[in-house]
């Protein structure tokens, strides 16, 4: 088989599917974990539990129900929070913590960005238009 129409075959089995997502990357990468722990402690289970997170996360990139994978996804980036940045890119996130403060809008309690090292700086919320002071 040519290596051309084996790509028009993976291609094909994959239309519909959403294919692979943070939760499944996670999945994996946990296993990868697990197997490596499993390497030194060698124990049975560990290897088992691996297996199943890789088995878990190959069924959820060819799930044909796109969108309760969609779902389930959001809900695990939205379980992630304010961690999700330093797990992405920690260097990126330690340097948004040097550069700016985060600060809450009084009025609606949106999140504002302000650089830091600024003094007092008056502020405009984006979402409600409310105008107030913060100290950077």
């Amino acid at each position: 088989m040519a290596q051309g129409d084996f790509n028009r075959k993976a291609q094909q089995f994959m239309n519909g599917r959403r294919g692979p997502d943070d939760l499944a990357n996670l999945c994996v990468w946990v296993a990868i974990i697990l197997v490596l722990v499993d390497l030194f402690a060698h124990t049975g289970w560990l290897s088992w539990v691996s297996m199943a997170l890789v088995v878990y996360a190959v069924w959820r990139m060819c799930s044909k129900n796109v969108y309760a994978r969609m779902n389930e996804n959001d809900a695990f980036l939205k379980a992630l929070g304010p961690v999700r940045p330093w797990l992405q890119n920690p260097g990126r996130a330690a340097h948004e913590l040097r550069t700016y403060k985060h600060v809450k809008c009084p009025s609606c309690g949106q999140k504002v960005r302000v650089p830091r090292g600024k003094g007092k700086l008056r502020v405009t919320c984006p979402k409600c238009h409310e105008k107030f002071e913060v100290k950077s």
